[in-house]
């Protein structure tokens, strides 16, 4: 296991904790007030004790109060299997200023692990651009979190210049490489496919591979909705750069703005109908609208598995 090696190391990770903490007691706090029910995020109700078995889910709070031994019981004892996969191909550090798609994914991420290891479930972190360059084992503790913390920070903090993505071959590897019947949660912008026809039918490929082993599936399309999807830039000339091929392109928005629009918007319709078919659940995530909506996608897929 890595080691921290400084005192800045240790204040990053005590950071993406307490940010994800804060996210995730937000957003329960919000199921509580508002009329979204069904969710028993952790404690569900007391029983008394019985002799003989184990003491650490006794309530010692309530013992102090009424003198008798009552265990606190939790909801989902059936622990469920997650990996999230973290696409970290160059063309997720856009946009360069402000928080980018990877930074977005990172916090997103870690709130996600907070609430896993709130529900006892057991997590596993991968990370990939073009092929799986990093993938951990599923675990529920908290050093297993702390250590995928630390891997989020390396992907953060060092983020990856000139690297492409081949998400089909990043499926194909976990649908053999992870247990069956796993929830796989990816987060990628899903713009290596967009204006490819021949990699849309290999995702797509890939896609159906993993449902066959028996995954449940839920892709989170990150995105910076004003600029790559609405394509909202001024309008005067402006020159683009490919940040993963480094292809150059001199272009005046509102002469392209449609065309693209079109191009995106029928490839993304494709996507949606294919996910729909292979029930994967397909969720768009957003870079300025927060995390509430992500976790709300992954308790409600989560309660449909178990």
């Amino acid at each position: 296991m890595a080691q921290l090696n400084n005192n800045q190391e240790i204040r990053q990770l005590a950071n993406l904790e307490l940010l994800a903490r804060q996210v995730v007691e937000g957003f329960i706090t919000g199921l509580h007030q508002s009329p979204f029910h069904g969710f028993s995020v952790e404690f569900a109700e007391h029983r008394l004790y019985n002799s003989g078995e184990s003491v650490k889910n006794i309530d010692w709070k309530l013992f102090a109060k009424t003198d008798k031994l009552f265990v606190k019981q939790f909801e989902e004892e059936t622990n469920l299997r997650s990996y999230l996969l973290l696409d970290t191909s160059s063309s997720m550090n856009f946009p360069e200023k402000g928080l980018s798609k990877l930074q977005f994914s990172v916090y997103a991420i870690a709130s996600l692990m907070y609430l896993f290891k709130k529900q006892r479930d057991a997590f596993g972190l991968g990370l990939f651009a073009d092929r799986i360059d990093w993938l951990s084992a599923a675990r529920s503790t908290s050093t297993h979190m702390y250590y995928l913390f630390a891997e989020l920070e390396k992907a953060y903090n060092q983020p990856r210049q000139g690297t492409q993505t081949n998400l089909s071959n990043v499926i194909h590897h976990i649908a053999e490489n992870v247990h069956q019947r796993s929830m796989i949660i990816i987060f990628s912008d899903m713009l290596e496919n967009s204006m490819d026809a021949s990699k849309s039918q290999d995702l797509f490929a890939a896609l159906q591979h993993l449902k066959y082993n028996k995954h449940e599936v839920i892709i989170f399309n990150v995105n910076d909705r004003r600029h790559e999807l609405d394509f909202d830039f001024d309008n005067r000339p402006h020159h683009f750069v490919d940040m993963e091929s480094g292809q150059e392109v001199k272009v005046h928005p509102g002469r392209v703005r449609e065309s693209y629009r079109q191009a995106l918007n029928q490839y993304r319709h494709e996507l949606e109908l294919k996910c729909a078919q292979y029930q994967v659940e397909l969720v768009d995530a957003n870079i300025d609208e927060g995390y509430n909506n992500l976790l709300k996608a992954y308790l409600v897929k989560r309660n449909k598995v178990i």
